[in-house]
């Protein structure tokens, strides 16, 4: 199909189609070609649009970047480092390809794990019934472009009240310059099932790339999953996500989102309420430096009533980089008694830094308890010379209280190891973000 005139980024993105491997059946390849549709009708985001306003895309669109067309070969080291001992199953994809040589799958009963092209026939139908189905592509071009090419994905299935005792980690590697890649992630929680995901994304340093992913996530009545998203990209990369989220009646779900690499990225979450008594817990954590940009949007959808949502949003924001927060809380007309809570807290570590934050609530229902807040500042004062007057040096001092801002967010995350991992970068970046 042509791109319009004017859509020539969205021409040479789509360009490299006719290398995908043939849809495994008719489902995947209508979606395919509604997606294509999609994406020559749409346009791409420019800071002319609401949503967009503070993100400059146009690094983005100077650069060329194409499918690549086969999987590059990931140094040992870089992923042995980013292994998760608690994770006896562990899918990587490199470069968008699945590497089934560098994965390993524990094959527990009640749980299937797996890429969309090699599942069995029912698994791989039940699936399909929900690609696409959650984040929807008619008003997202990243979303529609990264549909277009969807052939390897990970697919978690966990069955009817199977309680996981392992997380699963899914590594998504970046190895070649100039290339795009398209991972695709689908988690289905059967009803009273439990599991826990890790997203994690890393990249070859200084190499720019693009990353153009998606995640959807249907939790049932009664099913809990928590997921971890960790985006550890190039410094020079590009990262736009999607995830998408419908939770049924009294699903939990729970996310952690930690934002360290690339040189723009933009993550956009989306929770749908689809039944009375659920429960949502949201924490973000971006630390960025240089000339960074680190974008989220968060949408929670409350449509119901009984629905309790907690959200703590932070950034630690130094040089010249700048980080956005956009978080909609929206109450519909019946979700009466939403018990809905957000904070945004920011903190700048030199006089270049930026930050925008915007929290929303959007309230149509009468008995609820609904509040949110926005902090924007830098060190305190009296907390530096409390440190500096007990002996330590101001730079010491300010890498402390830093590293205590950030791991308010960090501390919460259930795997010991992930945890660990992360405060070690923190110590050793802290100083540096205020460079």
């Amino acid at each position: 199909m042509s791109v319009e005139a004017g859509h020539r980024y969205l021409e040479d993105l789509l360009r490299g189609r006719e290398a995908l491997p043939d849809a495994r059946g008719e489902a995947l390849g209508e979606l395919r070609g509604r997606a294509v549709e999609r994406a020559n009708a749409l346009t791409v985001p420019s800071t002319r649009d609401e949503e967009w306003r503070f993100t400059d895309l146009s690094p983005l669109y100077k650069l060329a970047f194409r499918r690549a067309a086969g999987a590059g070969v990931p140094n040992p080291g870089l992923l042995h480092a980013h292994a998760i001992p608690e994770a006896r199953t562990c899918l990587v994809f490199v470069d968008g390809h699945y590497a089934a040589n560098l994965s390993r799958i524990d094959a527990a009963a009640g749980i299937t794990v797996g890429n969309l092209p090699g599942l069995e026939k029912g698994v791989a139908e039940g699936a399909m019934a929900h690609l696409g189905r959650l984040a929807s592509f008619e008003q997202d071009v990243f979303a529609a472009v990264n549909t277009a090419f969807l052939a390897d994905a990970a697919v978690i299935h966990a069955s009817r009240d199977h309680k996981a005792a392992h997380p699963i980690h899914l590594l998504f590697v970046a190895t070649q310059k100039d290339a795009a890649s398209y991972p695709r992630v689908l988690v289905i929680a059967e009803p009273g099932a439990e599991c826990t995901i890790v997203e994690d994304y890393i990249g070859a340093d200084d190499a720019a790339y693009f990353t153009d992913a998606v995640t959807e996530i249907h939790v049932a009545s009664h099913a809990r999953v928590s997921h971890i998203k960790l985006q550890r990209e190039s410094q020079a990369a590009f990262h736009i996500a999607n995830t998408s989220v419908r939770v049924q009646g009294h699903g939990q779900y729970e996310n952690w989102t930690i934002g360290l690499g690339a040189r723009v990225s933009r993550h956009d979450l989306s929770i749908v309420q689809a039944g009375e008594g659920t429960r949502f817990s949201l924490d973000g954590l971006a630390l960025i430096g240089g000339r960074q940009l680190a974008d989220t949007h968060s949408s929670i959808d409350h449509a119901h009533a009984h629905g309790v949502s907690r959200q703590l949003h932070k950034t630690v924001v130094g040089g010249g980089a700048r980080a956005v927060f956009n978080g909609k809380i929206l109450v519909r007309p019946g979700a009466q008694q939403t018990d809905s809570g957000q904070q945004s807290r920011n903190l700048l570590l030199s006089d270049k830094a930026q930050v925008d934050a915007k929290p929303q609530l959007e309230i149509f229902a009468d008995d609820v308890k609904c509040a949110h807040g926005a902090t924007v500042g830098q060190l305190e004062a009296d907390e530096l010379f409390y440190l500096k007057s007990r002996g330590l040096a101001d730079a010491v001092a300010r890498n402390l209280l830093t590293y205590a801002f950030a791991a308010e967010v960090i501390e919460r995350i259930p795997l010991k190891s992930v945890v660990e991992k992360l405060e070690q970068h923190v110590l050793e970046q802290t100083q540096s973000r205020q460079a």
